[in-house]
């Protein structure tokens, strides 16, 4: 098969690329430019130009053909001006799963084909599979990674059977450890090369100053929410209550201080308060940009961070394989995350005219509009995904 391998220059896909070669595969790798503008940026942490060197080298010493691409357009068009439109918002958005969706496995699976490829491989920590429906057409699965550390399926949950049709992932099915393994007994660049951070194709950024490339900072008041705020509020009893979050007043607490303007802060975030006299950190427990109002709690166990469910717009419901919709009126039992890296979490997806009703089991801390909920089955498939609405 002939193979293009999306080659970034890290471990992982070097080691990708080598197995493919290995099994006998007409594989060519290509290096993706996505970002040039280091406002913003912690440097040192992301440069492209680097990262496209350590990329030719690996591709040499594998012995495979080296192409290059420029899709920064594509990637600030559809990916950055989305992240700067949440913030905005009010919303805390996730470039990577973004960048997958509209970059990785659009733009760039479209360049590949392009020039010839059959199938794109990535370095992602997941698996992939097929199964056959029972109208006899083939559909695809997207499961997680042996590694359960490293497990990447939750930044490919909004990917479509047409993007996973052509979708490899040829480390999905072994460790990060034996990943450097390989890598450093095959003598590849990469082998001892740290594993990216920060934002996809973009690194290690101060937000707040890579976010004031458009949004302009505004002085704004932070209320702290006591604790006594949440005696005697009702319990939530109908699924709908369970999956509203607290709506804040100022009234409702103290000034505890100011900030630069509430489009700059998100659900759960600790560090940039600038606020002293506590016991006890204090953490956003809630935003109002209309406002520019943000709300603060002290503790890491404070009532205001935690919620018992969540809802999905209609149209941000994503089925990887929609004959797995669920139906209005039906509900399931899933294991949901709502963060990378989150230890998966009981609940129980409800389908109704308004949307998708995700309920935990237990509370969960700091579920983040703007964020993507994941759900997934008891044997890993990553079943659907959709936007954290309010």
């Amino acid at each position: 098969m002939k193979i293009a391998v999306g080659l970034s220059g890290g471990v992982d896909s070097s080691v990708a690329a080598l197995l493919l070669k290995n099994a006998g595969h007409d594989v060519f790798a290509i290096f993706m430019q996505n970002w040039n503008d280091s406002t913003g940026t912690l440097h040192g942490d992301c440069e492209w130009e680097e990262e496209r060197s350590v990329a030719e080298m690996v591709a040499r010493k594998i012995g495979i053909p080296f192409h290059f691409v420029d899709l920064s357009a594509e990637y600030r068009k559809r990916v950055v001006d989305y992240m700067f439109d949440g913030y905005e918002r009010g919303l805390t958005p996730n470039p990577d799963v973004l960048c997958n969706r509209e970059i990785k496995f659009d733009s760039f699976l479209r360049h590949a084909l392009g020039l010839g490829a059959e199938y794109v491989a990535t370095g992602h920590y997941c698996c992939k599979d097929e199964v056959r429906t029972a109208d006899g057409h083939i559909e695809y699965r997207l499961l997680a990674g042996l590694d359960k550390n490293k497990d990447q399926s939750y930044f490919l949950c909004q990917l479509t059977q047409e993007q996973l049709r052509y979708a490899l992932f040829p480390i999905g099915g072994i460790t990060k450890p034996e990943v450097r393994r390989i890598a450093k007994e095959a003598g590849l660049p990469s082998a001892d090369k740290k594993d990216s951070q920060g934002i996809c194709f973009v690194g290690k950024v101060d937000l707040p100053v890579f976010l004031q490339q458009k949004l302009k900072p505004k002085e704004g008041r932070v209320i702290e929410i006591f604790r006594d705020f949440y005696e005697g509020m009702k319990v939530p009893e109908t699924i709908e209550e369970m999956a509203k979050p607290v709506i804040y007043t100022e009234t409702d607490g103290k000034l505890a201080g100011r900030h630069d303007g509430a489009q700059f802060y998100t659900i759960g975030q600790r560090h940039g308060l600038n606020i002293g006299g506590h016991k006890n950190p204090l953490f956003v427990v809630a935003t109002d940009v209309e406002n520019n109002l943000i709300y603060v709690g002290e503790g890491q166990d404070h009532p205001g961070l935690y919620r018992k469910g969540l809802r999905i717009e209609p149209r941000d419901i994503h089925w990887v394989r929609p004959s797995l919709a669920l139906p209005v009126g039906e509900q399931r039992d899933c294991l949901v995350r709502i963060r990378y890296r989150q230890p998966l979490q009981q609940a129980r997806l409800y389908a109704r005219e308004d949307g998708l009703y995700i309920i935990f089991d237990n509370p969960q801390r700091g579920v983040t509009p703007g964020q993507f909920a994941a759900w997934y089955d008891n044997e890993g498939e990553l079943q659907g995904s959709g936007v954290i609405y309010k």
